[in-house]
């Protein structure tokens, strides 16, 4: 499957602000998921492995709040 160029023109969004929504929608959804991955491993009793999805999942919600911050301004700014 070829990537499309996408400028706006079939969207109506910039390739840019696509691109901040779409890190945001997957940063958050990232860290959604990691909530069973952590509930998973919790209940093997395997403690490690829930700490490291907790500090993944830490990672994800700083990058969906980046992202929703730099949106907003960006949106702001459009206006």
């Amino acid at each position: 499957m070829s990537a499309v160029e996408e400028t706006g023109q079939t969207t109506g969004t910039k390739d840019k602000t696509y691109n901040i929504i779409w890190f945001t929608e997957a940063s958050l959804s990232n860290a959604l998921k990691l909530e069973a991955y952590i509930a998973d491993a919790e209940r093997d009793g395997d403690q490690e492995l829930a700490e490291f999805f907790r500090k993944a999942q830490a990672v994800s919600r700083k990058g969906g709040e980046l992202g929703k911050k730099l949106l907003a301004t960006r949106i702001s700014n459009d206006s």
